[in-house]
Order: C-alpha cells, then sequence, then structure tokens
C-alpha cells in the first residue's frame, strides 16, 4: 500500500504526496473547525512514510516505513469506565455521609454509589455521559478509572451557571449542595503542593476539557500550603476580574469542617460574604491584609533571571508586569526576545502566547528552531538540523509557544487580549509578546489623540497583565533616530519610542536592543526598571551573535586600563 492509500485510510487527502511538509484540512476538527483553515501538518518521507499533527486538536500519528519512527507525542485515548447497571446504595454509606452533615438526598442527586469497599463518584462530560469515576475509601484513600477524561465533579450542575464555587474535593462539593450551592465543583486530581503554572500540569487538564459558562468565579479552597497554590493556580488561570475568594472560619480546613463545626447557616455566610478581588474600585487597608502579611513572611512570587548572568544582573522578570522592547530598526529586537522567551520556557517551564504578523508564522517557528537546536535550518547551511531534530524542536515549541493570527482584518487590542485570555485558561500562559505595536489596529474612538490611544494602549496591557499575574512583552519602533558622526544611530531612549512618553512614564520595564555592526556585537541597555531593587537596575549587557549556532552570546568586554590603587575603594 502506498502512502496516499494510507493517508487516505485516516481521512487525510493531500493534492500531491511528494516529499515535504504540506497543509491540509483535519478530519478529527473539521467540521466543526473553521472550514477555511489548514491545520494538519503532514510530512512526507523519502522511505515511504509520513508523519502528522494538527496544530489545532493536536491529533497526531504516522504511517510507519521503512525506517520510521515517529517522534510525535501521539494524542490521548481515553477509555471510559463501565457503570454498573444498578449501582449498590447502603445504609452504611448514607450514614458515613450524615456524619458529615450530608443527607440521603444529596448523595443521590449527584449519583454517588458503593462499589466494594469503595465509595465511588461519577465524573461527566458535556453530553452528561460518566467518563471518569474517582473512588475513595472511608480511611481517605483515592484512585480514578484508569485513562479516563478529566473533567470537573458536578460539572453537569455547573457548566451552565454564572458563578461557580470552586473547592478543593468532592465531600466540600457535597457540603456546599447541600446548603443549596449546586453550581460548585472540584478537580479530580487534588491541590498541588506548589503552584508552578504551567501549561502542561495535567492536574489542570479537566479546565481545558470542560467548558464553563461562569462570569464569576469564587474560589473557596483548604486552608492550608494546598490549598493556597491551588487557589493561585485557578486564580491566574480565570484572572482576578471575575475571581472572589472567602474567609474559612480558623477552626476550619475545608468547606465540610464548616458544615460539620458551625453548621449550614455559617457555610451559606461564609459563601454570602465572598469578597471580589481589588481590581477595580475603592477598598479598604483590611482587604490587603493578607497580602501584606506574605510580603513580610517572604511569600510571594520571585522575579525570574533569564539565564544570562551579566543580563541577570540588571532585568529579571517579574510576573504582573508590562515590558517594552524598542531599538533601531534590524538591530534584533525579535531575535533577541525570542531568545529569551526560549531560555524561560526551557528553565522555567513558562508557555507564551505571541501575536508577531511581521513574519509567517512558519518563518517565526524556523527562527525558533534554529535556536533551540543551536543549529541552521536551510539546505547547504554546513552542520545543518537533521529532520529529527526539526522534528524534536517542533515537537518541543508546540508544548510552549501558541501564536495569534487573524487572517482578514488588522486586530484591536481587545481581539488580541481576548484570545489570550482564552489561551491562560486553557493552557496556563505565562506571557504575552506584541511585535510590533504599529501592527495592532490604530482606529480611535471619537476625537481621542494618538497619545490617549497609546496610553489606553498600554493600560489594557498593564491591567490584564496584573489581572491574570503574567507577563507582557510589547516591541515598538523609535521615531526619533539621532545619527552619530559616523552615519550610524545612537542607541534610542525610551522618549524615543513613537507616539508618545507614555511607553516611558507607563512601562515597568524598558529595553533596548543595539546593534554595534563593526564589532558585531548587541548591547541590550536596561532604559527603566519600575522597582530597581526588586527586578533589575539601569546598566547593559554585551551579547554576540553566533552565526554557526543562531543564538546570541554573552560577550566579556576586557580592557587594558588599570584601576589606580587610590581608586579601588571609593
Amino acid at each position: 500500500m502506498n502512502v496516499e492509500s494510507k493517508l487516505a485510510d485516516n481521512g487525510i487527502s493531500l493534492k500531491n504526496t511528494t516529499v515535504g511538509n504540506k497543509k491540509t484540512k483535519c478530519p478529527q476538527c473539521q467540521p466543526p473547525h473553521d472550514s477555511h483553515d489548514n491545520p494538519l501538518s503532514v510530512s512526507i518521507n523519502d522511505d515511504g512514510s509520513a508523519v502528522w499533527l494538527c496544530h489545532h486538536c493536536d491529533w497526531t500519528g504516522g504511517t510507519g516505513g521503512n525506517n520510521y519512527q515517529n517522534n510525535y507525542v501521539k494524542k490521548s485515548i481515553y477509555v471510559r469506565p463501565t457503570t454498573p447497571s444498578e449501582p449498590s446504595k447502603t445504609e452504611s454509606m448514607y450514614s458515613f455521609f450524615a456524619k458529615r452533615g450530608i443527607h440521603k438526598d444529596t448523595v443521590d442527586a449527584l449519583d454517588i454509589y458503593v462499589e466494594g469497599s469503595w465509595l465511588a463518584f461519577p465524573y461527566l462530560n458535556d453530553n452528561n455521559e460518566v467518563v471518569n469515576i474517582k473512588y475513595r475509601t472511608r480511611d481517605k484513600k483515592f484512585k480514578q478509572s484508569p485513562n479516563a477524561e478529566r473533567t470537573l465533579f458536578n460539572f453537569q450542575n455547573a457548566k451552565d451557571t454564572e458563578t461557580v464555587i470552586f473547592v478543593e474535593g468532592e465531600m466540600d462539593v457535597l457540603s456546599l449542595y447541600e446548603v443549596g450551592y449546586t453550581n460548585a465543583v472540584s478537580l479530580p486530581d487534588g491541590a498541588p503542593k506548589e503552584a508552578k503554572f504551567k501549561k502542561d500540569d495535567a492536574r489542570f487538564k479537566a479546565l481545558e476539557n470542560c467548558s464553563l459558562k461562569a462570569k464569576n468565579i469564587i474560589i473557596f479552597t483548604d486552608n492550608d500550603q494546598a490549598g493556597k497554590s491551588l487557589h493561585d493556580e485557578l486564580l491566574h488561570r480565570f484572572g482576578k476580574d471575575i475571581c472572589w475568594y472567602v474567609q474559612i472560619p480558623n477552626d476550619c480546613k475545608d468547606a465540610n469542617e464548616v458544615l460539620v463545626k458551625h453548621g449550614t447557616e455559617k457555610l451559606k455566610q461564609v459563601i454570602e460574604q465572598a469578597v471580589p478581588y481589588p481590581v477595580d474600585g475603592l477598598y479598604t487597608t483590611n482587604q490587603y491584609a493578607g497580602s501584606v502579611i506574605d510580603l513580610y513572611n517572604g511569600n510571594y512570587v520571585k522575579p525570574v533571571e533569564v539565564g544570562y548572568p551579566s543580563l541577570d544582573e540588571i532585568y529579571k522578570i517579574m510576573k504582573g508586569t508590562f515590558h517594552c522592547i524598542t531599538g533601531v530598526p534590524n538591530h534584533g529586537k525579535s531575535y533577541f526576545l525570542d531568545q529569551m522567551l526560549i531560555k524561560l520556557a526551557q528553565s522555567q517551564e513558562w508557555s507564551f502566547a505571541l501575536f508577531s504578523p511581521e513574519h509567517s508564522t512558519s518563518m517565526h517557528i524556523r527562527r525558533m528552531v534554529q535556536m533551540y537546536n543551536e543549529k541552521p535550518f536551510d539546505i547547504g547551511e554546513q552542520n545543518r538540523m537533521s529532520k529529527y531534530e526539526l522534528e524534536q524542536a517542533m515537537e518541543w515549541l508546540h508544548k510552549h509557544f501558541y501564536f495569534i493570527e487573524t487572517q482578514d482584518t488588522v486586530p484591536n487590542i481587545d481581539y488580541i487580549l481576548e484570545i489570550a485570555k482564552a489561551s491562560v485558561l486553557k493552557y496556563g500562559i505565562n506571557g504575552i509578546v506584541i511585535d510590533p505595536y504599529n501592527e495592532v489596529s490604530a482606529v480611535r474612538q471619537g476625537n481621542q489623540r494618538e497619545d490617549e490611544h497609546i496610553r489606553d494602549f498600554i493600560s489594557k496591557c498593564k491591567r490584564f497583565a496584573r489581572v491574570h499575574d503574567i507577563v507582557v512583552w510589547v516591541v515598538a519602533h523609535p521615531t526619533k533616530l539621532q545619527k552619530n558622526n559616523d552615519g550610524g544611530y545612537s542607541a534610542p531612549s525610551s522618549y524615543d519610542i513613537s507616539g508618545a512618553s507614555h511607553w516611558s512614564n507607563q512601562s515597568d520595564c524598558i529595553l533596548t536592543i543595539h546593534r554595534d555592526f563593526d564589532e558585531n556585537t548587541t548591547q541590550v541597555l536596561t532604559r527603566k526598571i519600575r522597582e530597581q531593587d526588586l527586578y533589575g537596575k539601569i546598566g547593559e549587557a554585551t551579547f554576540k551573535f553566533d552565526m554557526n549556532r543562531r543564538i546570541f552570546r554573552e560577550h566579556k568586554i576586557t580592557s587594558d586600563f588599570e584601576i589606580p590603587e587610590e581608586w579601588q575603594n571609593r
């Protein structure tokens, strides 16, 4: 059987099957996915094999061949659990829940039953089908259906509500259901020991699989370190603008303890007195008491280093901040930013959403693949990367980078941030890149001036960064370029950026990327660091671009000038 027939067996249709990379429709997600899109990448190899990857639904596979090796990670195949036709519901089971303040009607409403020595908690999907069963014993041993799809417990009752309450376990869901809040859900895998904000954390796969319509999220996690970590993860994914938090009594760990120790009215009161996160409006000092005490105790998110010692001395990455990158055209702004993002993805397991329309996405990926492999991409280059290395790099990029594209219109900032918000929830991204600013729609409302438009653009980006606890980078070109005596350009300052001084005034960090073509060096200058005692200082670091490895490398400048002894202790 030839490769064309093998592809046809998988529903894949190509115009030709010559060796090379192709783009086509995906039989797994089209329809309903956009019929104009060609999300399926198919690579035809010279050994008669083919591999494919859908960039929309992640469907992957291969046909096999003489020397075939599929380097892509195959899409998970879920196994539906078998449910008993007549579930067992014993008096002993009802007695167990009654001791925890949960009555028979609540237990039956969520179809809980007994299987051997285990209590069974069914998890349903969008179609109200059981896709997973979580089991627990009375002494708190847990297990789940093997290879099951991850969803939220009680998703069927919460999916269409405007407010959803996130708790930590099934007992807490039942406790809230008992007092009339049928819109509570929990994740199947519990709380993490610490918040890591990783895109591929399987613990949060249920959020990707479940489509909630909620406009408000109340976070009611356990009153311990793991509960705080889960709280922070949920806050990161949903954003402070729609999240509320509760005040748990000091003598209680979770919702079920509140019910058992203080009764139904107190548990209702805890929900009714939920407090919105301070994003907009007027607030009192006491509403910040917890966060201030955390600062005092050193319990706050620390800035992270990029991974270059000379740069890390002057520039660190703090979540919730807005960064502007400027420089003379063709001096490597985008290239250096890409390298920083790759370093952060490697060291911190971060992921990013990129709006970068100046180059095609394929060419952008080509550039990043070269940086990742530290080898050239193109035919004829010495030490060119192999196809295996290319596929490995693309699979790694697939896990860490998401590309925002619009086909027919120039998007405005609201549209870009709306897509970014979805990527925070679905993939847990840690940063957004807009490169460059002038590719975002400049249409202004009414009689709004350009400087007012820029002010509002930056304000929206900053608010988004704070609300979702991520980093926003915007590349902005300068307009005032001053020539040196030799005909070259000086490194632009923050006030040279096109449009307005708002870039200088509102940005948390400003970097200038400036290249010296004679010396083949690239300077990274910090023009502004808002919190210089926390995530950097004014200074510069020097790099050289290694053409063989396609990366920037730190360049240590040496000098023959000897510092006089009487100066050394000044």
